[in-house]
C-alpha cells in the first residue's frame, strides 16, 4: 500500500470504530420516542432488550471474529462485519414494531461485534514496514472511548431534532462509503495455509458469554439473584465455561488458545482491560444516574456532562502517542493511567447533593485522561507480544475481556446500591423531606460504587506495575526457571 492509501484505510477505520460504538450508547437516549412510536402500552418492559440484543450478539461473535481474521485475513472479514452490521441498522430504521426492533439490533450486534474488534486489527496491519504505529492503536482506542462519552448526547439530539430511525439510517451512508474505500484501498495479507475452525469452541464461548451477560443483565432486577432463573444461568455460564476451557486446551486450533496466557503481557493486558471495563460503568453510567436522580438534570442535557471525560481522553490519546513515538513503554502508560484514574475516582466518592458541578466536570476530566492513557497503549501492548499469527485473537480477546468486564461491574455496582440504599421508600415516589432523607442515601450508595472503581484501578496499578520492563520477541512465553541447587 502507498503512504496515501494507509492514511485513507486508517481513516476508514476510525470511522468504523465510531459507528460501533455510537451505536452502542446512542439508543439509551431515544427510547422514549421509540416507545411511543412502536409500542405506547407494553414497549417500555422491552427497552432493555433493544441494548441487551446489541451488547449479547455483539460479545457471542468476538472469539469466532478473532480466529477468522488469522485464517481468512482481516480485509474479507472486515467487509463481512461492516456488511452485517449494514444490514441490521436498515433492519433497525425500517421495523415496524418493538420485536423487530430487538431483532434486527441483533443482527446489527453480529457486525458492530467486528467493528469494535476486527478493525484494530486492520489498524494493526497497516504499518509499515518496522514500523510500531503506537499512533494507530492509541487513537483507535481514544475515538471508541470518546465515543461511549459522547454516544447519548447525539441520541438525545438526533431524537430530539428528527425521527428516533435517523439513529440508524444515518450509518447506511457512512458505512457504504467505508465499504467502498475499504474493498478498494486496503491491501492486507492472505493466509494461504489450510486452516480449521473451532466452531464447537466457538458455539461454547457463545453460550458462555450469553450465560454470563443474562445473569448480569436480569440478576436483581427482573429477577431475584436466587431466583431459579438466576441460578440455572449461572450454573450454565460455570458449566460452558468449563466446557469451553477444556475444549481449548485440547482442540487442536482452538479459538483462544490458552498458550497465549503465558505471556505475561497478554494476561496481565487482559485483565487490565476487563477491571477498566467494570470500572467505566461506574463512571459513565452512574454519572448520570447522580445527574439527574440527586441533582435534577434532564437526561438529554446529563449526557454534555461526559463530554469532558471524552476531551480528556482524546487530548491525553494523542499526547500519548506522541510520546510513544519517542519511546515511551506501554508499561508506563498503564502505570500513569492506572494512578489517575485512581484518584479521579477517589474524588468522584466525595460527591454528595450539593457538590459543584464545575468540580464534577474536573473529575470526569481526570477519568478521561486515565482512561486515555490505558485504552489505546493497551492495545498496541496486546497485539505487539501477541505471536503473528494470533494477533486476530489476541485482538478480539482484550475486546472480549473488557465486554464480560463491563457486565460483571454493571451487576456488582447495581447490587451495591440496592443493598446500600436505605430511604424511607422508593425515590421516585418520596416527596419533601423524604425525598431530600431518600437522595441523601442514594448519593452515598452512588459514593460506594464510586469508591469500589478506585479499588478496580487500583488493581490494574498493580497489574501494571507487574508488567516486564523489556519485551522478549512477539509471542515468546516467560522462560521457566529452574530451582535453584545448593
Amino acid at each position: 500500500m502507498t503512504e496515501t492509501q494507509r492514511r485513507i484505510g486508517f481513516l476508514v477505520c476510525l470511522v468504523t470504530i465510531v459507528l460501533a460504538v455510537l451505536d452502542m450508547q446512542i439508543v439509551s437516549a431515544a427510547t422514549v420516542p421509540i416507545v411511543r412510536d412502536l409500542d405506547p402500552d407494553h414497549g417500555i418492559d422491552k427497552i432493555p432488550w433493544l441494548v441487551s440484543a446489541f451488547s449479547l450478539a455483539s460479545a457471542a461473535v468476538l472469539p469466532l471474529y478473532g480466529k477468522l481474521c488469522d485464517v481468512l485475513g482481516a480485509k474479507r472479514v472486515f467487509l463481512g462485519a461492516v456488511g452485517a452490521f449494514l444490514v441490521g441498522s436498515a433492519l433497525c430504521g425500517a421495523a415496524q414494531s418493538i420485536g423487530q426492533l430487538i431483532a434486527a439490533r441483533a443482527v446489527q450486534g453480529i457486525g458492530a461485534g467486528g467493528l469494535m474488534s476486527v478493525t484494530m486489527v486492520v489498524i494493526a496491519q497497516l504499518r509499515g514496514p518496522g514500523e510500531k504505529d503506537a499512533k494507530g492503536a492509541g487513537m483507535g482506542g481514544i475515538v471508541a472511548g470518546g465515543g461511549m462519552a459522547v454516544g447519548p448526547w447525539i441520541g438525545g439530539v438526533l431524537a430530539d431534532h428528527a425521527s428516533w430511525r435517523w439513529i440508524f439510517y444515518v450509518n447506511l451512508p457512512l458505512g457504504l462509503a467505508v465499504l467502498t474505500l475499504a474493498a478498494v484501498v486496503l491491501k492486507l495479507p492472505r493466509h494461504t495455509r489450510q486452516h480449521r475452525i473451532d466452531f464447537l469452541g466457538a458455539g461454547l464461548a457463545a453460550a458462555f458469554s450469553t450465560a454470563l451477560l443474562l445473569v448480569t443483565e436480569w440478576g436483581g432486577k427482573q429477577y431475584a439473584w436466587s431466583s431459579p432463573q438466576i441460578v440455572a444461568l449461572s450454573l450454565a455460564s460455570v458449566a460452558t465455561l468449563g466446557l469451553f476451557l477444556r475444549r481449548q486446551a485440547t482442540a487442536a486450533e482452538p479459538i483462544l488458545p490458552l498458550s497465549m496466557f503465558r505471556v505475561r503481557e497478554l494476561r496481565w493486558g487482559f485483565a487490565i482491560q476487563g477491571l477498566m471495563g467494570a470500572a467505566m460503568v461506574g463512571s459513565m453510567y452512574y454519572v448520570m444516574v447522580y445527574l439527574q436522580v440527586a441533582r435534577g438534570v434532564a437526561s438529554s442535557s446529563a449526557g454534555l456532562y461526559l463530554l469532558p471525560m471524552a476531551v480528556g481522553m482524546t487530548a491525553v490519546g494523542i499526547a500519548s502517542a506522541k510520546l510513544a513515538e519517542r519511546g515511551w513503554a506501554e508499561r508506563t502508560f498503564a502505570i500513569a493511567g492506572s494512578a489517575v484514574a485512581v484518584v479521579a475516582f477517589l474524588l468522584l466518592a466525595t460527591l454528595d447533593t450539593d457538590t459543584s458541578l464545575w468540580l464534577l466536570r474536573t473529575d470526569l476530566l481526570l477519568v478521561g485522561m486515565g482512561f486515555g492513557l490505558l485504552l489505546g497503549q493497551l492495545i498496541q501492548l496486546v497485539q505487539e507480544a501477541a505471536p503473528r499469527h494470533q494477533l486476530g485473537v489476541a485482538t478480539t480477546g482484550i475486546r472480549f475481556f473488557q465486554t464480560l468486564g463491563t457486565a460483571v461491574g454493571a451487576a456488582l455496582f447495581g447490587t451495591l446500591i440496592t443493598r446500600l440504599y436505605d430511604g424511607p421508600g422508593p425515590l421516585a415516589s418520596l416527596t419533601g423531606a423524604a425525598r431530600t432523607a431518600g437522595t441523601e442515601s442514594y448519593v452515598s450508595a452512588l459514593d460506594a460504587v464510586f469508591l469500589c472503581g478506585a479499588v478496580l484501578m487500583a488493581v490494574c496499578l498493580v497489574l501494571a506495575i507487574l508488567l516486564p520492563t523489556s519485551r522478549p520477541a512477539p509471542g515468546t512465553p516467560e522462560p521457566v526457571r529452574e530451582p535453584a541447587t545448593v
